[in-house]
């Protein structure tokens, strides 16, 4: 399946799970149009100074892969500076959080896998 940009939908969130200012996720697959156990397959911006909150992913993983700027991620009581190519991965009940702390777009992909 080959899906252009222009066809992926894009939704904006305020104040994700708690976090400061608006979150864009470009959903490049949905759920619906993948076989497999991901729940979400995005790529996430977020603008200088926004967040999303510290959340839980019991049941499941969630991977964010750095592509541009600057964050700063909280990954069950560890903090810590991320660039490009960078990651992430958080599980199994523990939680965690990013901030963009640099002063351009922050872009990241996201994976969150089911068990």
């Amino acid at each position: 399946m080959i899906k252009r940009e222009s066809e992926m939908q894009v939704e904006v969130r305020k104040e994700m799970r708690g976090g400061k200012g608006e979150v864009e996720l470009r959903h490049i697959f949905s759920k619906d149009e993948l076989t497999g156990k991901c729940r979400l397959l995005a790529k996430i911006t977020l603008a200088p100074g926004c967040s999303i909150g510290l959340h839980e992913h019991a049941g499941e993983e969630e991977i964010y892969y750095i592509i541009n700027g600057r964050a700063r991620v909280h990954d069950n009581g560890t903090t810590a500076d991320l660039s490009v190519g960078d990651a992430v991965l958080t599980g199994g009940g523990r939680s965690h959080s990013i901030e963009n702390i640099g002063d351009e777009l922050l872009e990241l992909v996201a994976v969150i896998l089911l068990y």
